[in-house]
């Protein structure tokens, strides 16, 4: 270590003086978290759920969602997602409510179940919006994170801040990115 640094370290404390080594102590234990792909907490597939008007528009986003993430460049596919996000709610002329939101998010989950492809969080939210713009519906789409151990999630939440259709631990991410939030939608 550099004397500098090592002075330094000393002199704040964070580095004491012994004469023989010191093991680290161990650390507190702690229940592992299970993996989240973001629809983990949610029935999705159990039951196979009845088509409907909505559902068959719900599919069309989702197709056009899984089409956005597999033309182009793999480390491209992030941002070909929120271009097409940033311009669908760019068309928006008034807010969701919450039931409107919610009820987009489940037909597109309705939708996902006949899915062949991966349709996780990430492709459920960003189809909804898709489906919320098509009626010219604006909601914000929230990308996120949250820690200990780092987890990514995706969802939708109304303009008053809350999640569509989600379970409570959705409060536990921090939303990283946003596309179609209040202050970023022009006067």
């Amino acid at each position: 270590m550099p004397s500098i640094l090592a002075t330094r370290l000393l002199a704040t404390g964070l580095l004491t003086r012994t004469a023989t080594p010191i093991p680290w102590p161990t650390p507190l234990p702690a229940k592992a978290a299970t993996a989240s792909w973001g629809s983990a907490e949610h029935p999705a597939g159990s039951l196979r759920p009845a088509p409907t008007r909505t559902t068959t528009a719900a599919a069309a986003a989702l197709v056009a969602v899984l089409a956005i993430k597999r033309l182009g460049s793999p480390s491209a596919t992030m941002h070909r997602l929120t271009t097409a996000l940033r311009r669908a709610v760019s068309t928006c002329r008034q807010p969701a409510t919450h039931d409107q939101a919610q009820a987009a998010v489940l037909a597109v989950r309705r939708a996902g179940w006949y899915s062949p492809a991966r349709t996780a969080c990430l492709e459920e939210s960003a189809a909804a919006v898709l489906l919320l713009a098509t009626r010219r519906l604006s909601t914000t789409w929230c990308h996120g994170v949250a820690p200990d151990p780092v987890r990514l999630h995706a969802w939708v939440q109304t303009d008053n801040g809350a999640p569509a259709a989600e379970p409570s631990s959705t409060l536990d991410y921090t939303a990283a990115l946003t596309i179609g939030a209040r202050h970023q939608h022009q006067l």
